[in-house]
């Protein structure tokens, strides 16, 4: 597969002429959804999730689908009768030529006065693991762990532990908008050396066979 790292969660892959897109959200490029034959969203927050733009996909590309959870899947099902599909923890589905499983049910706590909603990750050809916002160990090996890097509801500690819970063959970043450049060199150091796997960043717009 080509993995193509857009801003902040979103991620393509690319395999066999199909295009498969995770968390196109509004930290995202305008057109990180555009010729999507497939689409998946872990949660309804909106730097994962962005209405507009999952629709304008889904108008542009007739045969293009969505499978998320259903806070997601209710606000779009009406207009795309039958392109729409709420997963869950353990449902397994192919989407546009690409196996996945469904891993997790909550997002992260952010903060214990905050309620926590509905998230699941998404293991995409017993390969490709994009946790959302959460911390989930799929009961499955792991060979390229989409590694949410920075966010509100984390520590540094805690990305480390993940990194090393999952033992991936390599991690690549995401979630990281809000991690500033000076604190960059920081992270790459601590993650790559002291979570047991590859560490590797991609600038948005670049992209690695996985």
């Amino acid at each position: 597969m080509k993995l193509t790292k857009k801003s902040h969660a979103c991620v393509r892959l690319e395999k066999n002429g199909r295009t498969l897109v995770l968390d196109p959200g509004g930290f995202s490029e305008e057109d990180a959804a555009a010729g999507a034959d497939a689409i998946l969203v872990t949660h309804e927050h909106a730097d994962h999730f962005d209405e507009g733009r999952l629709r304008a996909a889904l108008d542009a590309n007739p045969a293009a689908e969505l499978w998320t959870l259903a806070a997601v899947a209710d606000q779009l099902s009406a207009g795309f009768p039958g392109r729409v599909h709420t997963v869950g923890h353990g449902d397994t589905f192919t989407a546009a030529g690409f196996d996945v499983q469904v891993h997790g049910e909550l997002h992260a706590v952010i903060h214990p006065d905050i309620p926590r909603i509905t998230n699941v990750g998404f293991l995409v050809d017993g390969a490709v693991f994009h946790p959302g916002d959460a911390l989930t160990v799929p009961d499955h090996p792991v060979d390229t762990l989409l590694l949410p890097v920075m966010a509100p509801w984390s520590k540094l500690s805690e990305v480390v532990d993940y990194v090393r819970e999952v033992k991936p063959q390599r991690a690549y970043d995401i979630h990281d908008s809000l991690l500033t450049d000076l604190a960059r060199p920081i992270y790459d150091r601590l993650v790559g050396g002291l979570g047991g796997s590859e560490h590797v960043r991609l600038t948005p717009g670049s992209s690695a066979e996985v």
